[in-house]
């Protein structure tokens, strides 16, 4: 009896990790907001690393997080990593900054295989700016990871729409950047990101 039962134990194992390869390696999550700032108040908080402690889900539930930021403090290169018992470690390196329209970034989360992308991209409205949130998730070559890859959307669209919730709330109690001379905002069309 005992035989039979760990075969069968070995058998689902097995048939667990055959399915596994099925399953996409991955996935991307995206969720869209209204914020009621401009994108020339919203770009800066979204490109320098140093402000994301003030409004990220992940900080919010980790205020002992460690953190530390290298690379130029804002734009293409700006850097930040922590420590963390509760979310884990990680960092996040800018990959593109386009002023009051796009922050992209990778994402590298210890033991979670290998770096994901995301950006934000940031379309102006009557009401202050619809950013829109996207990371794209690879779950690597583990069957476990491949598994809990399908939780990923859900667990990571919470996280997203927290976020925004929280960057909208931070954005409101931020002044409009002194104007540069020869430039008027909105910088971009006011068009929702797509």
């Amino acid at each position: 009896m005992l035989k039979k039962l760990l075969l069968g134990v070995v058998a689902l194992v097995l048939v667990l990790a055959g399915v596994a390869y099925l399953l996409p390696r991955t996935h991307t999550v995206e969720r869209t907001a209204q914020l009621p700032a401009p994108p020339e108040v919203v770009f800066p908080i979204l490109a320098t690393p140093a402000e994301w402690p003030k409004w990220s889900p992940w900080n919010a539930r980790d205020p002992e997080m460690e953190i530390t930021f290298s690379g130029p403090p804002t734009g293409v290169g700006a850097t930040w990593s922590w420590t963390s018992k509760k979310e884990g470690d990680g960092s996040m390196t800018f990959t593109q900054s386009i002023p009051s329209v796009k922050v992209a970034y990778e994402l590298t989360i210890a033991g979670m295989g290998p770096p994901s992308s995301g950006d934000f991209l940031i379309a102006p409205n009557a009401e202050g700016s619809v950013v829109k949130w996207s990371m794209t998730v690879d779950m690597g070559n583990s069957p476990i990871g491949r598994w809990i890859g399908l939780m990923m959307p859900r667990w990571l669209g919470k996280d997203f729409e927290d976020g925004l919730e929280r960057l909208g709330q931070y954005a409101a109690t931020q002044p409009l950047p002194e104007p540069i001379m020869g430039v008027e905002y909105p910088l971009v069309p006011d068009t929702v990101p797509r």
